[in-house]
């Protein structure tokens, strides 16, 4: 039986939920964004009174103004967005049990066994009308056969629209989009396959699998795969959890980082950060990678692997910044805005480590033991009791929990 998917996108979500709330919002050019004070200040989303005016999501506050005068930005509510999205995952779940989400305001439902409901389009558009009716917001849907076009269809038509992509008409509908509609491509990718005259998701099609290897790896064999429906990923289930591949975080610095020293407390906070939440699941990696974006917003990615597998604070944190030096020259280059690690490449700490001749496995399971430790302390006492002296080094360096604008140093919960 050929599998019936849908993918449900919230349109415009956060500006959506906003003006539900805030009926003085609507019909007026807003954007939901970050602060501006810590340097987080891009659209999150905006209305589409806002993008008619030209503002996209993802640039800068300033930008958006300079094209938007009379713009409203408001501070970003997640707790709300997190309700509105689990009411529409209510509906969702009354039509199957397979809904995966994908963020917030996304979910894929496979709905090849809710045949009681009638077919693919009929499903989407009772949940369509259900979601605008019960929770006041608007979605668009995407129907095919596999998660990729149903992506694919989502974004076709918006908002409040449905879209089937069949095998007989994709090519019609899906090849002359633009390579950058294409699912996992980026915009160092979408360079990439226009410096090779590959500027539609049909000219990727059009081109041989070998060659796709060639310019882009094995990701350019899953875009060719991708391009002619040849996806067989399943929908998971509401309740499976989806496996960890990577552990990471990264954070915009509240000044620019000009000095190895900046760098190094930074990357500290990073380090303890990612490796208690591996240590807390139980993880070892074996592949570290850092991020960095400078103040122009020019970034790179580099990683190595190391030379066994670890969770120990103190390790991650100085190969990410043998990893940042033989890849960084202040004398050279620009100060830096942001800067990310990430950890992957995992084994369990159950399995049994291997001892070698000069004790470093044994250092490692050592300094692990010293830092859970420490995230006991922390647990207990709070996050800022027990700090490695490097953090105190620069206090407006490090006075964050990655991942998260609250400051507990400096702020009373629910400051704004």
């Amino acid at each position: 039986m050929k599998k019936v998917i849908l993918h449900v996108d919230c349109n415009k979500f956060y500006a959506s939920v906003e003006c539900l709330h805030r009926p003085e919002l609507r019909g007026l050019p807003m954007a939901v964004g970050g602060s501006e004070a810590s340097r987080h200040g891009i659209v999150l989303t905006k209305s589409q009174e806002a993008a008619d005016y030209g503002v996209k999501t993802g640039e800068a506050l300033w930008q958006a103004r300079q094209k938007c005068p009379g713009l409203i930005v408001v501070p970003p509510n997640y707790p709300l967005y997190m309700r509105f999205s689990e009411l529409a995952r209510k509906i969702y779940c009354d039509y199957t049990d397979l809904v995966e989400p994908y963020g917030l305001d996304e979910c894929w439902l496979d709905v090849t066994g809710s045949g009681l409901f009638g077919d693919g389009e009929s499903i989407a558009q009772e949940i369509r009308n259900r979601v605008k009716r019960e929770l006041g917001i608007t979605v668009s849907i995407g129907v095919s056969y596999n998660k990729v076009f149903a992506k694919l269809g989502s974004d076709y038509k918006k908002p409040d629209a449905v879209t089937v992509i069949k095998e007989s008409n994709f090519k019609d509908l899906l090849w002359p989009l633009p390579v950058r509609d294409m699912f996992f491509v980026g915009r160092a990718t979408e360079k990439k396959l226009k410096s090779c005259a590959i500027n539609t998701i049909g000219d990727i099609a059009r081109c041989s699998e070998e060659y796709m290897k060639l310019i882009l790896g094995k990701h350019g064999q899953t875009l060719h795969a991708y391009a002619w429906g040849l996806d067989r990923s399943p929908v998971r289930h509401m309740d499976e959890a989806a496996e960890v591949k990577s552990i990471g975080n990264s954070s915009t610095a509240p000044r620019d980082l000009k000095t190895e020293n900046d760098v190094k407390v930074m990357i500290y906070v990073l380090a303890e950060s990612v490796g208690r939440r591996m240590r807390e699941q139980g993880f070892r990696c074996k592949t570290l990678s850092i991020s960095v974006r400078d103040k122009d917003l020019q970034s790179f990615s580099r990683q190595i692997k190391l030379s066994g597998y670890t969770a120990a604070t103190g390790e991650l944190a100085a190969r990410a910044m043998d990893l940042f030096n033989e890849n960084y020259d202040f004398k050279k280059q620009k100060p830096i805005r942001s800067i990310g690690l990430t950890c992957s490449d995992f084994e369990h700490e159950a399995r049994a480590v291997q001892l070698d001749l000069f004790g470093n496995a044994q250092k490692r399971l050592e300094a692990e033991h010293l830092d859970a430790t420490l995230d006991e302390l922390q647990a207990r006492f709070g996050k800022g009791s027990v700090r490695r002296g490097v953090v105190l080094t620069d206090r407006d360096l490090s006075d964050f929990i990655p991942g998260s604008g609250f400051n507990p140093f400096k702020e009373k919960p629910g400051s704004d």
